[in-house]
């Protein structure tokens, strides 16, 4: 157990997930008790001294006590940011010393570093940039070089967005099964079947409502997202209701790209497909993660390698001409042999976006639940797969347009999308900067609305669960009330 002692400072979040980088399995209890004591105890303080601030970061672990400290002159304009920063750099080489783990990102465990390189590009340039990223926050050349990289391929995207734009996302909560590294609301078709027709026909009403709200607002529609769970274990019958709802209530004169999560091979099929190009779909998701049939079986997946070939052969015979194939680096079990002959698989398919993520071990997979643990090896071994990856998505004509970050994962990496020219996924940028609002419909959807011209955003919640959608619909729907509240608040500065 980790003891983490906070003592007159506010640095408490970000030394926990820093805590986290180094030791992924270990319980973290964060006190301001100074009497507490763990295998490993950090004791953090800030003291005021004349006129400037004293950090200190002490360790005690094995016998043995690390002390680091620094001064900061109450001066500055950006005191607490850099309070903040030095203390977690403090706590970094020293857990660098213990643990002799040095992690590519630095101090850096936010989820938007993207977000963060384009406004130190703003303030100051790329080489001013990417000197703070390298000098400040402890990153390496290499993730800085992605994040440079990543930021210009964003920017075009970005700019494509407008005062009044906005993009659709649908929610379908449902799964064949559940994947063991899964935490997202999702239910299997084996508890949840009963309740698929009934959750069809309220997710229309509520996109009737929606569509509704937009158009008073006078939002213009970018993208729309269908993802989940797993869409496909919809019937045809069932996607095409939703998917005539979309195309009836919702003005697409300047939709730029429509995405289904098809996502699962063993739901894919012709009469699924022939549904989605019936209703213009040019974007889908065939995701096998790994084709490694057993690490598949390791997972929780019922499908097969063969299966995804197949499905991929078929969406491609039926003219889906944008197909993203997700992998995940880390599974339980897989190797970089493994990983590398899955990597090159997927290239010789030739998809025109792969988006490679890095495991994560949330709180409420199975994997975590049955002790799944990180160790030091996987971490390194992961950080490998993706150097792999970079060097031959870049040798293949791949780019990256998009990077995020989640908490728990693997070796603190990152989520990378990656594209032919041409054939970036647009919702995932506009969702991962926040660039505009969108609206959310479905179980567990989360309606962002982002201030035009601004940086303020308001969150308006879905219930999460599909029994609790249904049961409490009419509550919920009420909540859409807050999209014209908020709109009407910012009336005159939604147009350019």
């Amino acid at each position: 157990m980790i003891t983490l002692i906070i003592d007159n400072h506010d640095f408490h979040y970000e030394l926990e997930n820093l805590c986290r980088v180094f030791y992924p399995n270990e319980k973290i209890v964060t006190t301001h008790d100074k009497t507490q004591n763990g295998d490993i105890t950090v004791y953090t303080s800030r003291i005021t001294i004349k006129d400037q601030e004293t950090l200190t970061v002490r360790i005690q672990c094995e016998g043995k006590e690390y002390i680091k400290t620094d001064w900061i002159p109450d001066s500055r304009p950006d005191l607490e940011e850099e309070c903040e920063r030095c203390m977690a750099v403090l706590l970094y080489h020293i857990l660098v010393e213990i643990t002799g783990i040095h992690p590519s990102w630095g101090i850096l465990t936010g989820v938007r570093p993207i977000k963060l390189m384009r406004r130190l590009v703003s303030a100051g340039g790329e080489e001013s940039a990417a000197n703070y990223f390298g000098e400040r926050l402890l990153v390496s050349p290499q993730k800085t070089r992605l994040a440079l990289t990543t930021m210009k391929a964003e920017q075009a995207i970005l700019d494509l967005s407008r005062k009044d734009s906005y993009s659709l996302y649908l929610s379908i909560p449902f799964c064949p099964t559940r994947c063991a590294y899964c935490s997202f609301v999702s239910q299997s078709v084996e508890k949840a079947k009963r309740l698929m027709p009934e959750y069809v026909d309220l997710l229309c009403e509520e996109l009737r409502e929606t569509a509704s709200i937009a158009q008073k607002m006078g939002l213009r529609l970018e993208t729309a997202y269908i993802g989940g769970g797993t869409p496909t274990t919809l019937n045809a019958q069932q996607l095409r209701q939703i998917l005539s709802t979309v195309r009836t209530c919702f003005d697409f004169t300047h939709c730029r790209e429509f995405t289904v999560e098809a996502g699962r091979p063993d739901t894919i099929t012709q009469e699924r497909l022939e549904a989605l190009r019936e209703f213009g779909i040019d974007r889908i998701s065939i995701n096998p993660q790994t084709f490694n049939d057993h690490v598949l079986e390791v997972i929780g997946r019922k499908h097969d390698t063969r299966q995804t070939r197949e499905a991929f052969a078929l969406a491609r015979k039926m003219g889906f001409r944008h197909i993203n194939m997700d992998l995940i680096a880390g599974l339980p079990e897989d190797s970089l042999e493994s990983f590398t002959y899955t990597l090159k698989e997927v290239c010789g398919l030739n998809p025109e976006s792969i988006t490679v993520h890095t495991l994560s071990m949330k709180k409420s997979s199975q994997l975590t639940k049955q002790g799944k643990e990180l160790y030091r090896e996987e971490c390194i071994e992961t950080s490998r797969m993706l150097d792999f990856a970079g060097e031959l998505l870049y040798e293949k004509g791949y780019a990256p347009y998009y990077l995020y970050r989640q908490s728990r994962m693997v070796g603190n990496l990152e989520n990378v999308g990656w594209s032919k020219p041409g054939y970036e996924g647009l919702y995932n940028v506009y969702v991962m900067d926040e660039t505009h609002t969108i609206l959310g419909c479905g179980a567990g959807a989360v309606t962002k609305l982002k201030q035009p011209g601004g940086e303020n955003l308001q969150r308006v919640f879905n219930f999460k669960y599909p029994y609790e959608y249904i049961s409490r619909f009419h509550e919920m729907l009420e909540r859409k009330q807050a999209i014209v509240d908020f709109y009407r608040q910012q009336e005159n500065n939604i147009y350019e």
